[in-house]
This record gives C-alpha cells, sequence and structure tokens, in this order.
C-alpha cells in the first residue's frame, strides 16, 4: 500500500458512491471516488473497512482492478445491519473509508507458474483483483484456471464476465452450482469436486482459495490430493474485524490476527488452526 500523507487508521476518509451496480437481488457492487485527493494504492486481496455514519463499520474486501484509479470498488452482500445500510446507499451519497489493510494475494510471486483459483459464492469478489492481475500479464504465468462454485444459479456472481472469461482460449473456467434448476446446463456439484478434473502441473502450481470455511477446507483437501505443496495454497480468512490494525483482538486466529496477519495466508502458516472449527 503507498503511503499516504497524514494517514491516521482510526479516522475514516470521506468517500462518495461515484456507481451502484446491482449484482443480485441481495448485493450490489459499488465505486467509490474520495472526496478530496487520491484514492490510495491497493494490492488484490487486501481491504476497507467501511463506515456507514450512525450506523457502524464492516470490512469489505476490493472487488477492482487496481489499476483503476479513480475508485475503490467494493461487492457486497446485505447480511447485516451495517452491510445492509451499505447496499442501500445511493449515488452520491457519502460513506466513511479507513485502509487498504492487510495482506494482499502472492501475484508476483505466482510468475512462471500454474495458477489454480478456487472461489465459492461471495468468494469471488476478494479474488476478481488478483484474476485482473493475473489477465494483465498473462504471458507470465503458465495455465490459468478458474473454478467458480455457487448454492444455485440465481446466486452466481459476475455472471456476464464469467462467460467472457469463458470465452478466451488462454484461462479454463469452470462453474457449478449445488442446487440446479430447469435451466442451468452445467457443472452440479460442491467446487472442490471440481480439481480432480482440470489439467495442471501440481509441481508448479499456486492455488488461491476464497469462499466459505467448510468449503476451504474441503478444496485445501483436494488441492493436497492432486499434489500441491501446502506453501503454495493461499486462503483469505474472514473474521470480525474491529479495529483493522491488530490492536482490539477480535479477529483473533490462532497465534495471528486476521486484519494483520492476513486475510490472505498461506495455508502451511495456519494448517494447524485452519483444522479446528469455529476457531
Amino acid at each position: 500500500m503507498a503511503a499516504v500523507v497524514g494517514f491516521d487508521p482510526f479516522v475514516p476518509q470521506i468517500f462518495r458512491i461515484a456507481n451502484v451496480r446491482r449484482e443480485l437481488s441481495d448485493t450490489v457492487t459499488l465505486s467509490l471516488k474520495p472526496v478530496s485527493g487520491a484514492r490510495p494504492a491497493f494490492a488484490p486481496g487486501q481491504f476497507n473497512m467501511l463506515y456507514v455514519f450512525g450506523v457502524g463499520e464492516v470490512p469489505i474486501s476490493m472487488s477492482g482492478d487496481r489499476t483503476d484509479d479513480d475508485n475503490f470498488v467494493h461487492t457486497v452482500r446485505d447480511v447485516g445491519a451495517v452491510s445492509g445500510a451499505i447496499a442501500k446507499l445511493k449515488i452520491g451519497a457519502a460513506i466513511g473509508v479507513r485502509g487498504p489493510f492487510g495482506t494482499s494475494w502472492p501475484v508476483g510471486g505466482a510468475e512462471g507458474r500454474d495458477i489454480i483459483i478456487v472461489a465459492g459464492g461471495l468468494g469471488i469478489a476478494p479474488l476478481r483483483p488478483a484474476i485482473y492481475d493475473f489477465l494483465l500479464n498473462r504471458k507470465r504465468f503458465g495455465r490459468m484456471i478458474i473454478l467458480v462454485g455457487s448454492r444455485n444459479p440465481k446466486g452466481l456472481l459476475y455472471r456476464s464476465e464469467l462467460e467472457e472469461w469463458r470465452r478466451r482460449l488462454d484461462i479454463d473456467v469452470e462453474v457449478t452450482v449445488d442446487h440446479a434448476d430447469a435451466d442451468w446446463r452445467g457443472n452440479v456439484g460442491v467446487v472442490p469436486s471440481l480439481i480432480p478434473h482440470v489439467a495442471f502441473d501440481p509441481q508448479k502450481t499456486m492455488a488461491l482459495v476464497c469462499g466459505p470455511e467448510v468449503m476451504m477446507r474441503f478444496t485445501v483437501n483436494a488441492l493436497r490430493e492432486a499434489g500441491i505443496a501446502d506453501d503454495r495454497i493461499y486462503l483469505s480468512m474472514e473474521r470480525n474485524m474491529k479495529c483493522a490494525i491488530g490492536l482490539c483482538g477480535h479477529c483473533q486466529f490462532g497465534p495471528a490476527f486476521v486484519c494483520k496477519n492476513g486475510p490472505v495466508m498461506r495455508y502451511d502458516k495456519i494448517a494447524s488452526v485452519f483444522a479446528v472449527r469455529e476457531l
């Protein structure tokens, strides 16, 4: 993250909603533009704390292209008081932003390797900035595989983009749903079940995974069974983050803090605590 003069991690900076895109019935993508100054730089995988005045604050991962110098882009699902208030904001409304915070996907460290990206549900949102980076520098990487899972076809995020990526000849994209409807013609089943059916070299593959924790546990097992080493599997963890700088302790995850040591964590560093359910 680029240094910001006068940046106080506890004080929200004022942004305004520049654009609202309805993704699903309960999910929107917001473009946020600073009221003054430049938008801080961010790395794929990082997050902001978004503050609705009079309501509260929640951590939301970046979901846009980091080369867009004008806006922060966040995809938000209405699942609580604060996220619900954010999802209802209109163009021109003010919102407080603290960040960017946290660790990022190891895009640079993946050069020369095959890439497998596994997303479940809303997990595609924190992975999308990394996908943009990989596509921008496509020739620097080997095979690129994107596996996306959803509970049902109506819950698929970024459907038009997924279709656009599938039309490319240099990416393998597979989408699956837990429960199909009468119009669905794709895969049916959980997303880890796709891993044995895609081709990659496990000795030189890096995996990026984000989704519900139970989905990530099964995905890690499938990746390891396919031969990918623990130190080349990266996960984006979610916890109840409050301060975002490792002081309050709300997001403690074993000996680490998700806001400071994550949200992107290498599997071999957290394997002992990741296996503990509901930790």
